[in-house]
């Protein structure tokens, strides 16, 4: 089934709907920034637009929504190094772009979880495959992170079943 003028049925599987939602949420972000002529917001939705597609290329195929999620927070943590540098260089202009490049990335995650949700769901998880250890740590982290979905990083998560195993 063609449709749209994609001229690929592989748009029209099973699950795309729901796997692109933010996708589809940046592009149509991208085309009102682009018809209200924010350059800003065009700009950082295109280059997070990019790195989706970039990944999907090397990948062969669409991402999921937890891929997506995934690149969207390493589009903010890039922003947050790009900070870091500038204030080592002493350059306020570049802080605020990548400050403001930030707030726009992040409009389209997910509530970030409170500590004490993602200490309940470590606990939870912890539960589950019976870690006993830090030793389990790896255990842990590799039963935890599908159920993130961009609502912590891979670091908090870490700091806080560590905190939990010791």
């Amino acid at each position: 089934m063609q449709g749209r003028g994609l001229g690929c049925p592989c748009f029209f599987e099973s699950g795309y709907n729901d796997a692109m939602e933010t996708k589809e949420k940046l592009e149509s972000s991208l085309k009102d920034a682009m018809r209200a002529g924010d350059e800003l917001r065009k700009r950082t939705l295109r280059m997070a637009l990019a790195a989706v597609r970039f990944a999907e290329v090397e990948k062969g195929k669409a991402l999921d929504e937890q891929a997506v999620l995934a690149i969207m927070q390493k589009e903010i943590k890039s922003r947050q190094e790009s900070i870091a540098d500038a204030d080592r260089a002493h350059r306020p202009d570049l802080i605020e772009t990548a400050q403001a490049e930030m707030e726009v990335l992040k409009a389209f995650l997910p509530q970030p979880f409170s500590p004490e949700e993602l200490q309940e769901l470590a606990r939870q998880v912890i539960a589950e495959v019976g870690a006993a250890s830090p030793a389990d740590t790896g255990k842990v982290m590799k039963a935890i992170m599908p159920r993130i979905q961009g609502r912590a990083t891979g670091d908090q998560v870490s700091q806080t079943v560590r905190q939990l195993l010791q």
